[in-house]
């Protein structure tokens, strides 16, 4: 009997959210479209560029978004992560229970240090740069994992971003062989065009041999590949897992199962903020196919749910509108 829909390994970050133009992003040095590690001094300066703009905080990190979003659907999440004896720290792990995800943070004393923080730029366009300071999150390590909890989970996930990091991808790896050995399913993102660009051997890593799922964004799967022909990345990115999800934005998505091919349209809305919606995509689709929906059906839940995050600001929805989004869902399976 399994206890858990998904269990996740990742980086514990809240997130601190800015609207900036395009002048700002050049003015600060900031990569726009993608995510850059960054010291606490140059966390120091980014915020004294943003100290009179409105902030908006909210638990964050890649895995972390996923395993909210699939508890709030109603599944069963546990998430292996770490973060400081600070008040971030703090925050964090309340916002996981209060979101109903279970956590090695509530089994163990919190580390000395300064947990992990994103600072999202979101311009108007709804483009997102993130500039995340890893803090406590750069030393997760295998204390983190609970092999038992992993052996009774139906998906072992694990986020690309801790190929940048030594012992948090030593972890996710011990990780993804404990849930091997206990036929656990696996799952994976490739996390941003960053991390394929420099991270390349550790992503390798987590991909691995046996992969079950793998999300990934069309411009990272390019990046990937090597190549902007469309067929061409359909073939070789469905060798890399047995289901490939390829987001394509507003085209919505291609769901990828050997030579099977899989469209599913997007869901129509006025953009605002792309924070969060491949994480969001991620955990709407576990959660439909791990209570036994078809490949489509949870392509077309993860679709709306990430069309919805994306046309607010901030990364993650409400409980009230996740669970109207699961009134529709049910709708739909039915019609």
């Amino acid at each position: 009997m399994k206890t858990y829909d998904l269990y996740a390994i990742g980086n514990a970050l809240v997130d601190a959210e800015y609207e900036v133009t395009d002048s700002h992003l050049q003015t600060m040095g900031v990569d726009k479209r993608h995510m850059t590690l960054i010291d606490h001094v140059r966390k120091a300066e980014l915020l004294g560029h943003v100290d009179t703009l409105h902030v908006r905080r909210s638990g964050g990190g890649s895995a972390g978004n996923t395993v909210v979003a699939l508890s709030q659907l109603g599944g069963r999440a546990f998430y292996s992560c770490r973060v400081a004896d600070d008040e971030l720290g703090h925050f964090y792990k309340q916002d996981l229970l209060d979101n109903g995800v279970d956590t090695n943070l509530s089994h163990a004393p919190l580390h000395a240090g300064q947990t992990g923080s994103c600072m999202v730029m979101v311009t108007p366009d709804a483009e997102r740069s993130m500039s995340t300071f890893l803090g406590a999150t750069a030393d997760l390590d295998h204390t983190a994992l609970h092999a038992q909890d992993i052996a009774r989970a139906k998906v072992y996930y694990m986020e690309g971003y801790l190929a940048a990091s030594p012992s948090g991808l030593q972890a996710a790896l011990q990780g993804r062989q404990m849930a091997k050995d206990a036929g656990v399913a696996l799952a994976t993102t490739l996390s941003d065009v960053s991390m394929i660009n420099f991270c390349r051997p550790g992503l390798d890593a987590i991909v691995g041999q046996d992969l079950d799922y793998l999300f990934c964004n069309e411009e990272e799967a390019q990046v990937w590949c090597g190549s902007q022909d469309f067929a061409v990345i359909c073939q070789q990115m469905s060798q890399l897992a047995q289901t490939v999800c390829l987001t394509r934005g507003p085209l919505g998505c291609v769901v990828l199962n050997g030579a099977q091919q899989t469209a599913v349209p997007a869901a129509r809305v006025q953009a605002l903020d792309t924070n969060g919606a491949g994480d969001m995509f991620a955990g709407a689709f576990l959660y439909a196919v791990t209570q036994g929906h078809s490949h489509a059906e949870s392509a077309w839940l993860a679709n709306q749910a990430a069309a919805q995050v994306v046309s607010q600001y901030g990364n993650r929805l409400t409980r009230a509108d996740m669970g109207a989004l699961k009134t529709r869902f049910g709708a739909f399976v039915a019609a």
